[in-house]
C-alpha cells in the first residue's frame, strides 16, 4: 500500500493490506482492501450474532477478520493470517471513534452500549496471531457504520473531490453522514448526520425505534413504511417497503400516499441540513435508493421546493457509487489515515 508514516515510526509495506469490516444487525461482512480502495479477494460475509452478547459480536468480528487475513496469506502451511497493516470496523451505534468503544445503540444489537470495540477485537487478533511485519497487532480503528460507509464515497465513490458532501443512508433505519475537506466530521458528540432522529412533522404522533415520538425514522425508514401500511389498511402479509412500493405501483392509495410521504419526509429533512451545510452535492445510500421514481420524483420535488435559489437548481441529489462494499472501502481508508495519527 501507499507509504503511511505513523508517528510511532511504523510505515506499512508493499505487502501488508487492511482489512475492512462492516458490522450490521443481520449480517458482518469484510475484505481486504489496497491503497487504492480496491477490493483484494472476496467480501466473507458471516451472520451477526446479534442477540448473544457483546462477548459473542466481538469474537464473530475477529474471527472474520483472521479468516479474510488468512485467505491473502502466502502459506502452504496451515491457514495462518497474513500481514495486517491496520483494521477499520463501520458498526451500528453511536461511535467514539477516539477510544473505539459504542456510546450508544439501539435493541438491534443487544447489549451494545458500552462496548469497547476496538480493544475487545485487538485483544482477540493478539490471540489468533494475526500482526503486522514487524510483529505487532495491526491497530484496530472503529466508527458509525454510515460514516464508514462515506468515507468510502468521499474517497473514491459519488463524493470523491466534493469538498463538502451530506451522505444520506435510507434503510431499515435512516442515518446520514458529513464529509468536510474529504474526511468525516463527527462533531463533539460523535454525533453528527444522525438524521434519523430529526423532529419531523409528518412524524407527529409516530414513535421512533429510540424511544422517543416524533422523528424523521419513524415515518421514513423501510421497516417504518411498511408497518405504516399495516397499520392503516390491516394487511399483515406486507413486511417491507419494496412490497409497499410494488403496490403504490399497482395503484394501491394507501401505498402511494404512504410511500410518497416518506420520501416527503426525507426531503424536508435533507433540505434543513443542506440549508445550514451548502454542500457540493447529497448522495443516497442504502436500500430505500434502490427504489424507482415513485420514491425519487417526491424527494427530488420537496427538496427543490423547500431550498432558496441557487441551491435548488444546483445541488446535485445523486445515488451512492460503490454499493455494499462502501462501508468496507471506507472503514479500511480510515484505518489506514488512523495510521498516520498514531501517537
Amino acid at each position: 500500500m501507499a507509504a503511511v508514516l505513523g508517528r510511532d515510526g511504523y510505515r506499512p509495506t508493499p505487502s501488508e493490506l487492511l482489512v475492512g469490516v462492516d458490522v450490521g444487525g443481520t449480517k458482518i461482512a469484510a475484505a481486504r482492501v489496497d491503497a487504492a480502495g480496491a477490493l483484494r479477494g472476496p467480501v466473507q460475509e458471516v451472520p451477526t450474532p446479534s442477540h448473544a452478547g457483546p462477548a459473542a459480536m466481538l469474537d464473530t468480528i475477529a474471527g472474520l477478520v483472521v479468516t479474510v487475513a488468512a485467505e491473502g496469506a502466502d502459506t502452504t502451511a496451515a491457514r495462518r493470517p497474513g500481514p495486517v497493516a491496520a483494521v477499520g470496523i463501520g458498526a451500528a451505534g453511536v461511535i467514539d471513534t477516539v477510544r473505539g468503544t459504542v456510546v450508544s445503540a439501539t435493541a438491534a444489537i443487544t447489549g451494545w452500549s458500552g462496548t469497547d470495540v476496538a480493544g475487545g477485537v485487538a485483544e482477540r487478533l493478539a490471540g489468533a496471531g494475526l500482526e503486522r511485519l514487524d510483529g505487532t497487532v495491526p491497530p484496530v480503528y472503529v466508527d458509525n457504520d454510515v460514516n464508514a460507509y462515506a468515507a468510502g464515497e468521499a474517497w473514491i465513490g459519488a463524493g470523491a473531490g466534493a469538498a463538502c458532501a451530506l451522505v444520506v443512508a435510507v434503510g431499515t433505519g435512516v442515518g446520514g453522514a458529513v464529509i468536510l475537506d474529504g474526511s468525516v466530521h463527527h462533531g463533539a458528540h460523535f454525533l453528527a448526520g444522525e438524521m434519523g432522529h430529526m423532529p419531523c412533522g409528518l412524524a407527529a404522533g409516530e414513535r421512533c425505534t429510540c424511544g422517543r415520538p416524533g422523528h424523521l425514522e419513524a415515518v421514513a425508514a423501510g421497516p417504518q413504511i411498511a408497518r405504516r401500511y399495516r397499520e392503516a389498511t390491516g394487511a399483515q402479509d406486507v413486511v417491507s417497503a419494496h412490497a409497499v412500493e410494488r403496490l403504490a405501483r399497482a395503484g394501491d392509495p394507501d401505498a402511494r400516499r404512504l410511500y410518497r410521504e416518506a420520501a416527503t419526509a426525507l426531503g424536508q429533512a435533507i433540505a434543513g441540513v443542506v440549508t445550514v451545510l451548502d454542500p457540493d452535492r447529497v448522495i443516497i445510500s442504502g436500500g430505500l435508493a434502490r427504489s424507482g421514481r415513485l420514491w425519487w420524483d417526491p424527494l427530488r420535488e420537496t427538496v427543490r421546493r423547500e431550498l432558496i435559489e441557487p441551491v435548488a437548481t444546483d445541488l446535485p441529489l445523486v445515488p451512492a457509487a460503490l454499493g455494499t462494499a462502501a462501508p468496507i472501502i471506507g472503514a479500511a481508508h480510515e484505518a489506514a489515515r488512523s495510521l498516520s495519527r498514531a501517537g
